[in-house]
């Protein structure tokens, strides 16, 4: 179990801490949605815990295997319904690995990427779609 308190602290934005870490983090409501747009909001925080949880088990896995991550990047775009309830319509994910890599170890990589647990938890949720290059 990992621990994370949260705070409203005013005008649509929350302080959150993490628990084992003591690290920190603010969010904001988005411009569209009465916010300032200033920080993350909540559901930025899902499309980057996707992106970021990908590249996470890639380098678990990369680093079992002997291969160099290093240069791979993600990019991820959240699409939100235009009808209330607002919710994540769709989340797009770009990954880039790196060149010189073989088919096996590319397709090793994202087999793993596709088995985050981020992305095993949204599924059936969210519309996802994953693009590799």
């Amino acid at each position: 179990m990992t621990r994370i308190d949260s705070r409203y602290s005013g005008q649509l934005r929350c302080h959150s801490q993490h628990g084992p870490s003591g690290s920190t983090l603010e969010t904001d409501a988005p411009t569209d949605n009465q916010g300032q747009g200033e920080r993350f909001s909540p559901t930025d925080l899902v499309a980057t815990a996707l992106s970021t949880c990908m590249l996470t088990i890639m380098g678990i896995v990369a680093e079992r295997h002997g291969l160099n991550l290093e240069g791979t990047a993600a990019r991820v775009e959240k699409t939100m319904t235009s009808e209330a309830p607002r919710r994540i319509a769709q989340l797009s994910v770009w990954v880039e690995l790196p060149a010189g890599l073989e088919p096996q170890q590319r397709a090793l990589l994202q087999r793993a990427a596709e088995n985050c647990p981020v992305k095993l938890s949204l599924e059936g949720c969210v519309p996802m779609e994953l693009h590799w290059s």
